[in-house]
């Protein structure tokens, strides 16, 4: 498996970008929607999505590619056979924004290896972001290194990124009444919150259960920004459940630590 490097990185930006204009945004508030198993929506444009991305980073490696519109048992298998290098592709995060015409939706990529993420796209068509990063060379938003802003706000003061769908325990109430950060949000893509932490747009994150494909590319993205970034129930984060893992984040490490020990006292 060769070293993945720039050259990869720039194919992989290529190849979100041709998919989210050929099989995303044609489709925008043009696609009738269902409902999976699990209660989430899918619609023609995610399968669409899906296949074109398996098609075309096969050209760029071919390594096994798990993406979410598969079954559990086909997910299983391609990670099971990922050790030497995998993609794991959301087509769509934020269909349901997606299908309602909030432009707040993304297509999501990440190469895996001994499963921890080395290379991380995450596009948002309708506004035209590109979040890209690859391991130990920094994250960028078209273009301009991440984070945007280096200011980081007392935690009273923070805004948070807030799921609360899975959270545990005593916290959603903790949060509706004695939350320790000044206003939240929740506008409906993970992977796009983590870009947004990131960014800066955000300085704190919480959420109950994230799916592989869900964080693969946005924590590496937190991360080579400057970000820390643990679980509800294990300070490390790669400790967490593999298929529904936790995400306790802040942009500034300081910032955690006082983050994850409010989390910590309240679940």
């Amino acid at each position: 498996m060769p070293e993945i490097n720039k050259d990869i990185l720039e194919q992989v930006i290529d190849v979100v970008r041709q998919v989210a204009h050929t099989e995303v945004m044609p489709r925008f508030l043009k696609v009738a929607f269902a409902r999976k198993h699990d209660g989430t929506t899918i619609t023609e444009a995610d399968i669409a999505s899906q296949a074109a991305l398996n098609r075309k980073l096969r050209r760029v490696l071919d390594v096994p590619v798990l993406g979410e519109e598969m079954s559990a048992e086909e997910q299983q298998h391609f990670w099971d056979q990922g050790d030497e290098g995998m993609w794991c592709v959301d087509p769509i995060d934020g269909t349901t924004n997606f299908v309602h015409g909030v432009p707040h939706f993304a297509v999501s990529v990440a190469f895996m290896r001994n499963g921890r993420p080395e290379l991380g796209v995450i596009y948002n068509p309708a506004m035209d972001e590109m979040y890209y990063a690859l391991k130990g060379h920094g994250a960028f938003l078209n273009g301009e290194r991440l984070p945007l802003k280096s200011f980081a706000p007392p935690i009273h003061s923070a805004v948070a990124g807030i799921e609360l769908k899975y959270l545990p325990g005593k916290l959603p109430s903790r949060l509706m009444s004695v939350a320790p950060y000044s206003s939240q949000r929740n506008i409906g893509s993970s992977t796009l919150d983590w870009c947004w932490l990131a960014a800066g747009r955000f300085d704190l994150i919480l959420h109950g259960g994230q799916r592989l494909w869900d964080y693969a590319a946005g924590c590496l993205i937190l991360e080579e920004a400057g970000g820390k970034l643990g679980s509800i129930h294990h300070r490390d984060f790669w400790e967490d459940q593999l298929w529904h893992r936790s995400a306790v984040a802040a942009l500034n490490p300081e910032l955690f630590e006082q983050w994850y020990a409010w989390v910590q006292a309240n679940k």
